[in-house]
């Protein structure tokens, strides 16, 4: 994999993500640069997955969209260099051919956001955030170090549950149904899977490298907001759910001084 150079496109993929998605953001500035340059072009890829199936309201130019970062994710997975793009371009740089194929598995996943049916099941749901968050959080590990694949993709979909937690309001003014169960049990059955994950993904933390680990402060409030969520479910509704700037900052200092998530 080559070294990346803060360039032109590096510089418009931090811009990117402090845009559009500015927690990922301040988890990447707390990591040395070198970490922070290939965070940086991963979390700008996830911005870009993540809005093409928002890009336009008719839904053949949204498939469109998510199937040129499929293509580009088989691109890379073939050992080819991707298509000229800001983002495209740093990606195949970084990303080890095994990684991009797991964009397939995203970009499937994405094709829910398209349209307005309701999952099926709480499995289903379930593996949206696996296929989504959980896919992410590996490949942004393993790009920067070594851990164990599966207790990662469990933080991933634990990090995927607090986020999806706290998006449900957009998403019904959106018009969607994001939650099988939308009652307040509901919400806490969900949160106590995210738990449950994030358990899972503690047990054996030493299994995970000091720059794995970088990419795991992406999911630096991922704790404190199940928790919240199980305990005043209400707030996910009335779209109160997480913490004050003071306490994600000194939350966000005590993961990067510790390497505990």
């Amino acid at each position: 994999m080559q070294e990346l150079q803060f360039d032109d496109d590096l510089r418009a993929c931090a811009e990117l993500v402090q845009r559009a998605d500015p927690d990922r953001f301040q988890a990447a500035m707390a990591t040395p640069l070198a970490a922070r340059l290939k965070l940086f072009v991963i979390y700008a890829f996830n911005a870009e997955m993540s809005r093409a199936p928002w890009a336009s309201q008719e839904s053949m130019i949204a498939e469109m969209r998510v199937q040129w970062w499929r293509d580009v994710g088989a691109e890379i997975a073939e050992g080819t260099t991707p298509r000229r793009h800001f983002v495209a371009t740093p990606l195949g740089q970084i990303l080890h051919p095994n990684l991009a194929r797991d964009i397939d598995a995203m970009a499937e996943a994405r094709r829910w956001d398209i349209y307005r049916d309701p999952f099926a099941d709480l499995d289903g749901l379930i593996k949206y955030l696996s296929d989504t968050a959980g896919n992410l959080m590996w490949m942004s590990a393993a790009a920067l170090g070594q851990g164990d694949e599966g207790r990662i993709r469990s933080f991933g979909l634990a990090h995927g549950v607090a986020s999806w937690l706290r998006a449900l309001p957009e998403l019904e003014r959106q018009n969607r149904v994001p939650m099988v169960d939308g009652t307040l049990e509901g919400v806490q059955e969900l949160a106590q899977i995210g738990l449950d994950a994030l358990q899972k993904s503690r047990s054996g933390s030493a299994a995970v490298d000091k720059e794995a680990r970088y990419a795991l402060l992406a999911g630096w409030q991922t704790g404190p907001i199940l928790r919240q969520a199980l305990a005043q479910p209400e707030r996910v509704a009335q779209g109160v759910l997480g913490m004050s700037e003071f306490r994600k900052r000194l939350r966000l200092m005590w993961c990067t001084s510790t390497g505990r998530w």
